[in-house]
């Protein structure tokens, strides 16, 4: 295919993608003043739902403002050949491709973080400090960034290294060595994330003896769970936001409580978000989207495998010279309406899976601690309570508060 037409089909997946992404923020923005459910009407008195439709109307201008400022820089760097620019001063610092690759990503991740960085900053210590979440500081805010910023090369560069070592070795079947390189270290990640990676931003704390302890060794025994890692993160250093997560499994695996969250519920409740954590567990919830994500970047890999080699790739995005690093940019915009489609399919299992991990706490500890702790972390989340169902279907991995409620209730 011509490369100049490639180039258009490239900018035309941009522009559409964005176009669809803003009509959907439009039309849920439509429903931010829609009648709270009678279900629902408990979640907010007049003062908090009046906060959290400023908290919405916030925070859609502000990404409506961001995204369109991306997709503007995006255009004029692909219009203006700043791929081809980037790529010689990556062709200039070695004639090693590897090092090339690693130099020429190196410099449009760090320059495109560099120039979001204003943006996050202010989303945090302007929007987020205004409505009440932001608890982290300055300081706490740019190390982070260096930290991340250090990982990526670690991690993202190594990773890469390898995989552009497979493909001048192997040439196309690189996607086999890349794939199960990806898939042992996605295992390895799942296993030991909480103890390698959680570490580098957050404390983690064994629960401390007492009520709740006792509570949740009590229901482990009675449904027959072995739950011996139950760590509490400091997430009060960043946000007043609550979470609780599950990770890995067999004898690593670990429940994460955050201290908001210890805070902001009662024991019957954290017992109740518990449970449901333990039932994407005993649903195997953790080992299919592990499983998931390793065939995806399998297939992937494989429909890379099958472009990667055509010049007209990498001179589609402007670079004159043809390589792995080129071609992957613009193999994955191109792959961005499959990416798309299966993000779709993901979010609807995983929506299936939030509701069967819900019934398994209905169905081994109780249905209404669950309810009211739903209701408070949407409350103190400012939560919309009223989205477009298009976008939920769209982008939501876990269903509305009310949806759950219901589910719950029958």
């Amino acid at each position: 295919m011509n490369p100049d037409t490639l180039f258009y089909i490239i900018i035309t997946i941009l522009i559409v993608d964005f176009i669809f992404d803003k009509i959907l923020d439009r039309l849920n923005a439509n429903h931010f003043n829609d009648p709270v459910p009678d279900d629902l009407k408990d979640v907010y008195d007049n003062e908090e739902y009046e906060k959290s439709q400023r908290y919405k109307t916030t925070n859609y201008k502000f990404s409506t403002l961001t995204s369109t400022i991306s997709i503007v820089a995006t255009l004029a760097f692909f219009f203006l050949d700043g791929f081809d620019f980037v790529d010689r001063l990556a062709r200039n610092s070695s004639n090693n491709e590897i090092v090339i690759a690693l130099v020429f990503f190196g410099i449009i991740m760090f320059a495109s973080d560099i120039l979001s960085t204003p943006f996050s900053y202010y989303h945090t210590f302007v929007i987020e400090e205004k409505f009440g979440f932001n608890k982290t500081t300055k300081k706490t805010f740019f190390i982070d960034k260096i930290k991340g910023w250090i990982m990526t090369v670690i991690l993202g560069g190594g990773i890469l290294a390898i995989i552009i070592w497979f493909y001048k070795v192997t040439g196309a079947n690189f996607w086999l060595y890349a794939w199960g390189l990806i898939a042992v270290f996605t295992i390895f990640m799942n296993m030991f994330y909480t103890r390698l990676i959680v570490p580098l931003f957050n404390k983690q704390t064994p629960l401390e003896d007492g009520s709740l302890k006792n509570k949740i060794e009590a229901y482990a025994s009675k449904i027959g769970f072995n739950i011996n890692k139950i760590f509490v993160i400091d997430g009060s250093k960043r946000s007043t936001k609550a979470n609780a997560y599950f990770s890995g499994f067999g004898s690593q695996k670990q429940v994460t409580l955050y201290d908001t969250l210890i805070n902001d519920l009662e024991e019957d409740e954290i017992l109740a978000v518990l449970a449901h954590e333990v039932g994407h567990y005993k649903h195997k919830h953790i080992i299919f989207n592990l499983i998931a994500s390793i065939l995806l970047t399998g297939i992937t890999l494989y429909i890379l495998s099958l472009f990667i080699n055509i010049p007209e790739f990498s001179m589609a995005i402007g670079v004159s010279q043809p390589s792995f690093h080129a071609g992957l940019i613009a193999f994955g915009i191109l792959y961005t309406p499959i990416s798309e489609l299966t993000g779709l399919i993901m979010n609807f299992i995983s929506r299936k899976f939030e509701y069967q991990a819900d019934l398994y706490a209905k169905d081994t500890y109780k249905a209404e601690p669950l309810i009211t702790s739903l209701k408070k972390l949407s409350k103190n989340n400012l939560s919309n309570l009223t989205p477009h169902p298009t976008y939920v279907f769209v982008h939501y991995s876990h269903p509305t508060l009310l949806q759950r409620m219901r589910k719950l209730k029958a």
